[in-house]
């Protein structure tokens, strides 16, 4: 497997805003009695990241905020209207300089980890306590959001300052030899998508141990984080843009019931997509897995969900996981007769320890 298959030839599945703790029921009342069909859009909730890790998740979403001079966010308008304070250890971190991780600030602001570098620490030292593991995709969302309620802070805007900072917080946390830069895809090719379409993406052997990182944004951002170059040139990101752009590689299509047949011909041409198995907590709410079933049968590599974890809540047994457990599997679109159904990499069916795989004398993991 490890010399046969690419990085693109696996699926994981993923959990959307991978950061996202519960809210203190005391901000819900207020958020409810305000917008109560927001609230339940937000009120979902994800275990720490190492914990989801341990339980074979391989791709994670975090959301950042520019705070370069630190305590931007200190002082959100929902824990006024609560009649709730900071924890200690939440506000030193929000005092810091450097980028914050939140839902939406002044609002959905309590996060497992609340800083940009606290979140990619968890993930190295993760990493390296299981060097084996598949590749890991962190995606990330630029937020910009003007301020959500009266009163509250507008977020910064994402210059080329901003993201050039983003890159070097990456690079600070994780060296050169854990990352999977759009660079080390391209190699010689002209362009990044050229590279795609030539089959220019690591082979698992090489990804194993690595991180690769997606900006998930519209083109306005996307076009700041490339600037002038031709793909992607020394830049950490892959970045969400069309088929057709030369810095093509990854791509967001989020919904595989609307959107199935492009996804099945993109990542059939040999592009990375990731895609969403629920939002909203609809399909949770309803348990309702059409969307699910859609997303496991697209062939995107990355599928993600608010629900890795049934929600008990919910009294229902909703959840999105790969068959037997497995963490990563061969791609329904590009390697469906080539594992003969064997996991590529198994996660202990608790969610509690993740199992490094073993090879066999043929080279398959068992």
């Amino acid at each position: 497997m490890d010399a046969n298959l690419k990085l693109n030839d696996l699926v994981a599945v993923g959990t959307h805003n991978s950061y996202k703790s519960g809210m203190p029921d005391a901000v819900m009342d207020v958020i409810r009695a305000t917008a109560p069909g927001w609230a339940d859009e937000i009120d979902y909730r994800h275990r720490p990241l190492s914990e989801q890790l341990d339980a074979g998740i391989r791709q994670l979403e975090i959301d950042v905020y520019s705070d370069p001079d630190g305590g931007r966010f200190l002082d959100p308008t929902v824990l006024h209207a609560a009649g709730i304070a900071l924890d200690p250890a939440r506000t030193a971190a929000l005092a810091e300089s450097g980028f914050k991780v939140m839902h939406v600030q002044d609002v959905d602001i309590f996060s497992s980890c609340a800083t940009w570098k606290a979140c990619l620490g968890i993930v190295r030292r993760w990493s390296l306590a299981h060097p084996h593991h598949a590749p890991i995709l962190i995606m990330v969302n630029a937020k910009t959001d003007p301020a959500p309620q009266p009163g509250g802070v507008d977020a910064l805007p994402f210059d080329t300052t901003a993201f050039d900072a983003l890159d070097r917080e990456v690079r600070a946390v994780f060296p050169s030899d854990a990352l999977i830069t759009p660079d080390d895809v391209q190699g010689a090719y002209p362009t990044l998508r050229e590279a795609v379409l030539a089959g220019g993406w690591p082979t698992l052997g090489q990804a194993r141990g690595k991180l690769l990182l997606a900006l998930d944004e519209g083109p306005d951002k996307v076009a700041v984080y490339r600037g002038n170059r031709r793909s992607l040139e020394e830049r950490v990101f892959f970045v969400n843009t069309d088929e057709n752009s030369p810095a093509a590689a990854y791509l967001t299509i989020n919904d595989p019931v609307a959107d199935g047949d492009r996804i099945r011909k993109a990542v059939a041409a040999g592009f990375i997509v990731r895609t969403r198995a629920d939002a909203g907590t609809f399909e949770a709410r309803r348990n309702d897995g059409s969307r699910r079933e859609a997303a496991l049968a697209s062939g995107a590599q990355f599928i993600s969900t608010d629900y890795f974890w049934p929600e008990p809540r919910f009294n229902n047994d909703y959840q999105v996981r790969l068959p037997d457990d497995a963490a990563v599997m061969c791609n329904p679109v590009r390697a469906a007769d080539r594992c003969e159904g064997r996991p590529v990499e198994t996660a202990n069916p608790a969610g509690r320890a993740y199992l490094s795989p073993k090879l066999a004398p043929d080279g398959l993991a068992y």
